[in-house]
């Protein structure tokens, strides 16, 4: 590689080439190859291969997820989905916004999961494009919608099915409590160690954990009650009629009359404080995949947990960014 000296500034700089990397002592092609290694292993495993350094590996891989993200181009999202993750301990937590209908994460940011922080992403994707999202998919954090409705009035908030799910799957855990504080110690051998059999799907229970869950729910009546709530719940996601969908849960609602099931009534008042972004999803033109958000947190997850957490959140923002990118 050359050195010139340049005639308008009289500085010595050194000759510009265009396949190699910002690393002059690699070419793009070894960028590119080893950013694709790190898509599937640590930074560690790659580095070990071709005896690099730790950190020559890392900058590597953070310059190919930078042309990863200038080839996708800036998102114009028409659905977005909005969840915030934890970076560290302490209940750090971050924002991230994907776009539902290309499948992919478009913005990681915030200093917390308050309104200030979800003000952020529309600042940053601007008035025009802001007004083209028609629907925005969340959680029944208070804050996520207080901004959506204040930043885009005209898009419709649907609440995350996942998230309300696990709020009755929650509602079913403290009523499994309740009942092992309630008996007796010889009673409790059909409750105790069964905590992720009752609130698993049945579909997803294998033969001896089926066998479990029939013996427990023999054996108290209040559980079966709760189960059979729980499990009959999801039939509201399957009604294209707001009408159909709001007599389904009154009835639902009615059936905990009498039964003592005092988490599933907060429960049920919760859902009454925030029926509008469910009964959303009834409409035809609401209708999208509710399972990428979840989708995208297990990612994360993934990648976290592969490097034992990533300290630098610049290097996590592009990992999330890029998850759902083809490769280079």
């Amino acid at each position: 590689m050359r050195r010139v000296q340049c005639r308008s500034c009289g500085k010595v700089k050194r000759e510009r080439l265009d396949f190699l990397a910002n690393n002059p002592l690699y070419t793009k092609r070894f960028a590119w190859f080893v950013g694709r290694r790190c898509r599937q292993s640590t930074v560690k495993d790659v580095a070990r291969e071709p005896s690099l350094d730790w950190h020559t590996v890392k900058e590597l891989d953070k310059q190919y997820m930078r042309i990863q993200l200038e080839r996708a181009g800036m998102p114009e999202p028409k659905v977005v989905g909005i969840d915030e993750i934890s970076i560290r301990k302490g209940h750090t937590y971050r924002i991230v916004v994907s776009d539902l209908v290309r499948g992919r994460p478009s913005w990681f940011g915030g200093q917390d999961r308050s309104e200030a922080s979800m003000d952020q992403f529309y600042d940053w994707l601007g008035k025009k494009k802001t007004h083209g999202i028609r629907m925005a998919v969340m959680d029944m954090w208070n804050p996520f919608g207080h901004s959506t409705r204040k930043q885009v009035p005209q898009a419709a908030i649907l609440f995350d099915k996942f998230h309300v799910m696990r709020h009755l799957s929650a509602a079913l855990d403290a009523v499994r409590k309740s009942e092992y504080a309630r008996l007796a110690r010889q009673d409790r051998r059909y409750i105790k160690g069964q905590k992720y059999t009752l609130l698993a799907s049945r579909e997803h229970l294998t033969l001896d954990g089926r066998q479990a869950l029939k013996r427990l729910l023999a054996a108290n009546k209040r559980l079966n009650t709760a189960y059979l709530l729980k499990e009959s719940f999801g039939q509201l996601w399957s009604y294209t009629s707001e009408a159909w969908a709001c007599k389904f849960f009154e009835n639902w609602k009615a059936a905990l009359k009498w039964q003592r099931l005092k988490p599933y009534e907060k429960f049920a008042e919760m859902i009454e404080r925030h029926w509008d972004g469910i009964a959303a999803f009834c409409q035809v033109e609401n209708t999208v995949s509710l399972g990428f958000g979840e989708g995208v947190n297990n990612k994360i997850r993934v990648i976290q947990r592969r490097a034992y957490g990533l300290k630098e959140e610049e290097y996590l923002r592009l990992k999330i960014l890029t998850c759902m990118l083809p490769a280079i």
